[in-house]
């Protein structure tokens, strides 16, 4: 494919100069920088490129692109950043033509570098001898909100292009000075001739991290923590994905008040309450919605509130057991019995429900050939399919139901019913050290996402 043009999605302290540096010595390449900084254009302290100022960037930043392609000898392209426009972003996502080149490093080393380059103010290194040097402290905090950002930003990055079925080039700091991975890169480009890695940008910390920080017992502490796209945070993406779920939420007859129902078999109680709301009955309460009619009813309802309830992946669990068990022939029933070793009807329930456990932390996992089903689900991929349509103002605990229910009624100027909201029941199998594990092993998501105790 022969591309319009390339950006490069990377980030600061990744190795995007040397990179910029190497395709711009390249005849047939012109990387323009940081076109969209949101301070300079192109380079540091620039307000303009080829007649297009920041104010006039910022009305239309396509009209910049199209004038980089215009004006440019060669393929053209930039570097674009977290923190640049998001609509650039977005727009260059969308474009197959698009060539992009995704520069990553190693989480730790740029977070130092970029310490260390605030420390010493040096954010480029030209030669060793003009090299200056910082210990800095290793914030814990400030790295874990730099390592979630990392990977939000790179997850929704790989997402955009699984679903418009895009390639990319990936390359690693370390692979910046490689020149195989660089000639593939020129292929990958569709360039003539080789691309020769700079010399002009050099590594200004070569050191070993723990000999960057003043606290290195500390950072060591916070690395054996810290989860770099591996343990629990990443199995759990490979959980499908959920929709909406619009059919399942339930309206306030009159009040300004949506019920975000997560469960299929929703929540009986929280309706009741809804009606109670309006004085009607359930039956009058809006039902089996879709995006458009959300849409509309929320035009209608200025200053609405809607919430969800989460409960505990115990009690979720064992509901979405014994609703399988209570119907052991249907296909859902069958599928898990016969191929994953659940014995619906066994006498020896504990074990049954050992199996299910077993059977739906593979299932989340991937690695079995049944759809996963909302009733066994865990909640939070279910919000974040709510969230694509809308965005929920709270999240109550099933424990703690009667205060956020009250605390939503005075939100929307209404008194709360005064029939009070039934308990939980207490949790199946409570006493039990090998279920409550089972349980965390199959929703681990769940028990991270919202605190909840075995």
């Amino acid at each position: 494919m022969r591309w319009d043009y390339f950006v490069i999605l990377a980030g600061m302290r990744t190795g995007s100069n040397l990179l910029q540096e190497t395709l711009d010595a390249h005849p047939g390449i012109a990387c323009h920088g940081e076109l969209f900084n949101p301070v300079f254009v192109g380079r540091a302290k620039a307000d303009r490129m080829w007649g297009i100022d920041l104010a006039a960037r910022n009305a239309d930043p396509l009209a910049l692109i199209a004038r980089m392609q215009a004006k440019s000898d060669g393929l053209p392209g930039f570097r674009l950043f977290p923190d640049h426009d998001p609509r650039v972003l977005a727009h260059v996502l969308d474009a197959p033509r698009v060539a992009k080149v995704i520069l990553t490093r190693n989480p730790l080393e740029q977070y130092l570098s970029h310490r260390i380059a605030q420390a010493t103010g040096q954010w480029r290194l030209g030669d060793a001898k003009a090299a200056r040097t910082a210990r800095v402290r290793f914030d814990a905090d400030g790295f874990a909100a730099h390592l979630a950002d990392r990977q939000a930003h790179l997850r929704g990055i790989e997402h955009a292009l699984q679903v418009t079925g895009q390639a990319a080039f990936r390359l690693d700091y370390a692979d910046l000075t490689d020149g195989d991975v660089l000639a593939g890169l020129a292929r990958f480009l569709g360039v003539e001739g080789a691309l020769v890695p700079s010399t002009r940008t050099r590594k200004q910390n070569p050191a070993p991290p723990e000999d960057l920080v003043d606290n290195p017992a500390d950072m060591l502490a916070a690395l054996a923590r810290a989860e770099f796209l591996t343990g629990d945070a990443a199995a759990a993406v490979w959980e499908p994905r959920r929709g909406p779920g619009m059919p399942r939420h339930v309206a306030a007859a009159r009040a300004p008040v949506l019920f975000l129902a997560l469960d299929p078999g929703g929540h009986p109680g929280v309706e009741a309450w809804l009606a109670a709301l309006d004085g009607v009955a359930p039956g009058d309460l809006r039902r089996d919605f879709t995006q458009r009619s959300l849409r509309a009813w929320r035009r209608d309802h200025p200053g609405a509130r809607s919430f969800a309830v989460v409960r505990h992946p115990g009690h979720r669990l064992w509901a979405a057991f014994r609703a399988l068990a209570a119907d052991p022939a249907a296909p859902r029933a069958q599928a898990i019995a016969r191929g994953y070793g659940v014995d619906l009807g066994a006498a020896a329930e504990r074990d049954a429900y050992l199996a299910f456990l077993g059977f739906v932390a593979a299932n989340l996992d991937g690695q079995t050939g049944v759809p996963v089903h909302p009733s066994w689900a865990t909640q939070a991929a279910l919000l974040d399919g709510v969230a694509a349509a809308v965005l929920p103002d709270a999240v109550f605990r099933a424990d703690r139901l009667e205060q956020g229910l009250a605390w939503l009624s005075s939100e929307v100027g209404h008194t709360g019913p005064d029939t009070p909201l039934p308990p939980p029941p207490p949790l199946p199998h409570a006493d039990d050290p090998e279920v409550a594990a089972a349980v965390a092993r199959a929703h681990r998501r769940d028990m991270l996402a919202f605190g909840f105790g075995a």
